[in-house]
C-alpha cells in the first residue's frame, strides 16, 4: 500500500453494503470503497491485497459510541 491523502469521513459517508455510517475508505486503483465497520472487518480478507490505501477510522466508534459499538 502507498500512503494517500484523503478527507476524514464524516457522518455523510455511508457503507456501500448497508447505508451504515462509513468508518473505513478503502481506495483502489480505480475508485473506492466505504464500509462500516463490521463490513470493513468481514471483507478486509477481499481488499486488503487490491487496495492500495486503507483509511480506517474505527477508532471514531468507541469514541462515539462507548464500548458496546466495538463488539
Amino acid at each position: 500500500m502507498t500512503a494517500t491523502t484523503t478527507e476524514p469521513l464524516t457522518a455523510a459517508d455511508r457503507c456501500d453494503r448497508c447505508g451504515a455510517q462509513a468508518y473505513v475508505r478503502v481506495v483502489l486503483e480505480h475508485g473506492e470503497l466505504l464500509f462500516c465497520g463490521h463490513h470493513a472487518r468481514a471483507h478486509a480478507a477481499a481488499y486488503e491485497d487490491l487496495a492500495t490505501h486503507v483509511q480506517d477510522e474505527t477508532d471514531k466508534l468507541l469514541a462515539e459510541h462507548g464500548s458496546a459499538a466495538a463488539h
